[in-house]
């Protein structure tokens, strides 16, 4: 028998190919699952024949969760959601690993009992490049340079910051934290600040209120999350003792006037959030030490130097704000 594009032959049985098309699929490096600092240090000081056998040594030592660790744990929870054993999210292990060190990170899923079973490793390599064909709507490391290269490809990325925190295993909820210009939306409108200062911008966005913005890196990623959301409202409506768990939030320094065209800009979308924060300059950190969210993206670094002392915070590297200043450039005069 000939292997179609829809099948493939398991011990000469025709079985249908893992479709990804409907599924919210993640990818995450192990440094953003995971807390390698250990390991990165032994790389670092001791080179790579020294990290190697490091990593065969501690082969079934854990590692310890890492920033992105509860929300996706969280995430993947939202499976007992599925149909069928259809499983809604489908989280995929992208790592710079070669898969003889590699052997840890899927042991240490497995230990920590994660329903994750796919994954890709290139040695010394990132494999965002395997994004689209995976069908992923973000990606997450703490390698600040795959980040920034799988963003300038035009892919969902992010780096995630902060320090690893103690998770509470007895809640359940998951929630989830977005920034609006240069996440949600295109950084157009920070340009016009950038350039027209605030009062620009607020002309600006008042004359434009009735003009949705452009779709930026992640508002795929919002759109898939929207999904599980009502596949929530499903089941409330089935079981009314169900509660729902997957909360969203934009958190954004636009304030009145400016406010409008973010909510139609999301309305037009086609996409909800369930609570939206204008604070107009007020320091976002303290709104998330009451807010809480197990995960929180921002393309600006200087907000989130405040988020990632207590937050676990992803800097999404998109947009003008994000490009590197060269040396002699006039904005440096």
């Amino acid at each position: 028998m000939i292997e179609s594009d829809e099948s493939r032959l398991i011990k000469g049985v025709a079985v249908a190919a893992y479709e990804l098309a409907n599924r919210l699929v993640i990818g995450i490096a192990s440094s953003a699952l995971f807390d390698l600092a250990e390991s990165d240090a032994v790389f670092r000081e001791q080179g790579e024949e020294s990290y190697r056998a490091y990593q065969a040594e501690h082969l079934d030592h854990t590692l310890r969760p890492g920033v992105a660790f509860p929300f996706i744990r969280r995430l993947l929870s939202l499976n007992d959601l599925s149909e069928d054993g259809d499983p809604l999210v489908e989280v995929i292990v992208l790592s710079r690993n070669d898969p003889d060190t590699g052997l840890r990170v899927m042991r240490s899923i497995e230990a920590h009992e994660l329903s994750i079973s796919r994954a890709i490793f290139m040695q010394g390599r990132s494999p965002y490049q395997f994004m689209p064909a995976l069908n992923m709507s973000l990606f997450l490391s703490a390698n600040d340079s795959d980040v920034r290269e799988a963003v300038s490809q035009g892919l969902p990325a992010g780096h995630v910051l902060g320090e690893p925190y103690e998770d509470d295993t007895n809640d359940h909820d998951l929630r989830i934290s977005f920034d609006f210009d240069g996440v949600l939306a295109t950084d157009a409108s920070e340009q016009v600040y950038q350039t027209g200062g605030l009062e620009g911008f607020r002309a600006h966005e008042v004359l434009n209120a009735a003009v949705p913005h452009d779709a930026g890196p992640l508002k795929d990623f919002l759109a898939s999350i929207n999904r599980i959301q009502q596949r929530e409202e499903e089941e409330r409506r089935r079981d009314a003792e169900y509660r729902i768990r997957l909360h969203v939030s934009l958190v954004t320094a636009r304030n009145a006037p400016a406010h409008e065209r973010a909510v139609m800009s999301l309305k037009q979308w086609g996409v909800t959030v369930n609570d939206a924060f204008f604070l107009g300059g007020i320091d976002k950190g303290e709104i998330m030490k009451v807010l809480k969210p197990h995960i929180f993206f921002d393309d600006q670094a200087s907000h989130l130097a405040s988020t990632s002392r207590t937050t676990p915070s992803v800097h999404v590297p998109f947009g003008k704000i994000n490009e590197p200043v060269l040396l002699g450039d006039s904005r440096n005069a």
